[in-house]
């Protein structure tokens, strides 16, 4: 269905550290796709633990990059917006999505904005407003929970039940969500997994690493979007996702050394068979 289409995805460069695009780039490639990137900042690094790191915004200017493709006449015909940073790149996803999509087309939107029950220290309750603008023009939104709490306004807990995740799912419709993958979703001590909703709620659950990696939502993410891209339905494709980051995480935890990513690049040739 997908096949031979172009992919635009508005979200960071970090330079080092094996997130945002560097991370979307290898992965939607071995699915086949081709992938342009409208950076919304280049970072030297990404935030998570180093120290020092350098930014370039690009917020002021990527709008030129647009008029550039609006002057070419280009289309494509998936959008992936992931960690955008400010108000400012929000309304460039709008124009995006209104102006340079074909028919038929996707829009799936990471609103990567926090974690662990709190928001990123450089986000505020403005933010998470302008993010909910777009949640009813997605075709697919993919927060991890602490990200389905700030949109719903439900307070964010450690412990829940089932009733607690289908109140998020249902205030997540009831801001204009058409189907919603939720990350981070459990119901055991011992066992992490994913809500996913397309007419009905269904649960992938798989086993819990302790240790948590810088990168694993970007992972997850674009690993999703391939998957569903390659004809899976939502939760087959969430489930391919979230076994794969398990498997990065797994090729990772024992290298001390390495402790602002995963180490996905050894398993391409997974998501390739």
């Amino acid at each position: 269905m997908f096949n031979d289409k172009k992919i635009i995805t508005i979200q960071d460069i970090s330079c080092y550290g094996q997130c945002s695009s560097t991370v979307a780039l290898p992965i939607l490639s071995c699915f086949g796709y081709e992938t342009i990137v409208l950076p919304s900042m280049i970072l030297s690094t990404h935030t998570g633990g180093f120290k020092g790191f350098q930014i370039v915004d690009l917020s002021d200017k990527i709008n030129r990059f647009l008029d550039h493709y609006q002057s070419l006449e280009l289309k494509f015909d998936v959008l992936y917006a992931a960690y955008l940073g400010d108000d400012k790149v929000v309304d460039i996803v709008h124009r995006a999505n209104d102006f340079f999509l074909k028919e038929n087309s996707l829009f799936v939107l990471d609103p990567v904005m926090g974690d662990n029950g709190k928001l990123y220290p450089q986000f505020n309750e403005d933010y998470v407003a302008s993010i909910k603008t777009l949640v009813s023009k997605a075709d697919i939104i993919i927060p991890n929970l602490t990200e389905a709490c700030a949109l719903t306004g439900i307070e964010y807990k450690d412990k829940y039940d089932e009733e607690y995740i289908k109140n998020v799912v249902l205030k997540l419709k009831d801001l204009g969500a058409k189907k919603i993958i939720i990350t981070g979703v459990s119901y055991k001590p011992d066992r992490l997994g994913v809500v996913s909703y397309d007419k009905e709620i269904k649960y992938y659950e798989h086993e819990r690493i302790e240790k948590g990696c810088h990168g694993t939502g970007d992972v997850f993410a674009s690993t999703f979007l391939g998957s569903y891209l390659n004809n899976s339905d939502l939760y087959e494709a969430s489930k391919i996702a979230a076994d794969f980051v398990v498997k990065c995480i797994k090729n990772t935890i024992q290298d001390k050394d390495h402790w602002y990513g995963v180490k996905f690049e050894p398993l391409l040739k997974d998501l390739v068979k």
